[in-house]
């Protein structure tokens, strides 16, 4: 019997809370998924993040020091099943426009006054969970044009850059169905676990990026990246939305908005969502045609 215990690697990272929006970003830049915020008493901000390369966690921590000099980065590790035990503690319910984001352990016992829609992810230690900014304020865009009546029962949609799967799974609540896609095998195996999670049978899930689905075009397209990917991809991504159609991106700050605006003038002028606290520059923010 292998009784051999499995560990994670961790990275800590302290900052004073003026920095917090570049720490943030740069964190989101190398990992595009979940990780740990708490205000410390010492009116520092610590980002924890936990994944299995190591390698990558100490990169990371080497371009923090280059761009803040006064963080602290801890290195450590963990043990997984420490971890889950953890993420029990930490993970609190998310609501965001019509739908509630829970673990599993919480499905049952949440207390549901607004009635919103229950979105069921089973945390894992390299993806997101509902919780980072990008993800509210798109639940949010596709709630809110679901409510316009521009997002409706039997279109079809593209979620890239799936993750965890919350926002196709979102998507199919409403009647749509479509495919998402993740660079990250693991994520794909986990957006597909919450597939089943959810009892989702509209959404299929694949490995791949927007070349995947070059010639296709979709009602809705869901972009929740990051800023440079989504430049890089701005007209494969629009050639991928059908004529006087929606498309939804985020995962990336204010200061980010002109380019990216500039990158899709071609989809005419955008609306936007802003994460509510304010961070000056460093807020997070969804833009939205349709």
């Amino acid at each position: 019997m292998d009784t051999e215990e499995k560990y994670l690697e961790r990275l800590e990272i302290l900052v004073e809370e003026e920095d917090f929006a570049l720490a943030e970003a740069l964190v989101g830049q190398a990992l595009s998924y979940g990780w740990e915020e708490e205000s410390l008493a010492t009116g520092q901000i610590k980002l924890t993040l936990h994944c299995e390369d190591g390698e990558l966690l100490n990169a990371l921590a080497v371009q923090i020091r280059n761009f803040l000099p006064e963080a602290q980065c801890l290195r450590s590790k963990i043990v997984q099943a420490d971890w889950t035990n953890a993420w029990k503690e930490y993970f609190t319910p998310i609501e965001a426009g019509d739908f509630v984001i829970l673990p599993p352990w919480l499905a049952k016992s949440y207390e549901n006054p607004q009635k919103l829609y229950p979105i069921i992810i089973e945390p894992k230690s390299a993806f997101g969970t509902g919780h980072h900014a990008s993800t509210v304020l798109c639940l949010k865009a596709i709630t809110a044009l679901y409510h316009e009546g521009k997002i409706r029962a039997g279109q079809r949609f593209l979620d890239l850059g799936t993750g965890t799967g919350i926002l196709g799974i979102a998507c199919t609540h409403y009647g749509l169905t479509g495919c998402g896609l993740d660079i990250e095998s693991l994520a794909v195996d986990n957006a597909k676990e919450n597939c089943v999670l959810n009892s989702v049978k509209d959404f299929t899930v694949g490995l791949g990026s927007i070349e995947k689905v070059q010639g296709l075009q979709f009602d809705v397209v869901i972009a929740n990246i990051l800023a440079q990917p989504l430049r890089e991809m701005a007209e494969d991504i629009i050639n991928a939305v059908s004529p006087n159609h929606m498309l939804i991106l985020s995962g990336f700050l204010g200061i980010q908005v002109a380019d990216l605006e500039k990158a899709y003038e071609r989809m005419g002028k955008a609306r936007q969502f802003r994460q509510e606290t304010d961070m000056k520059d460093g807020e997070w923010v969804s833009l939205y045609w349709g």
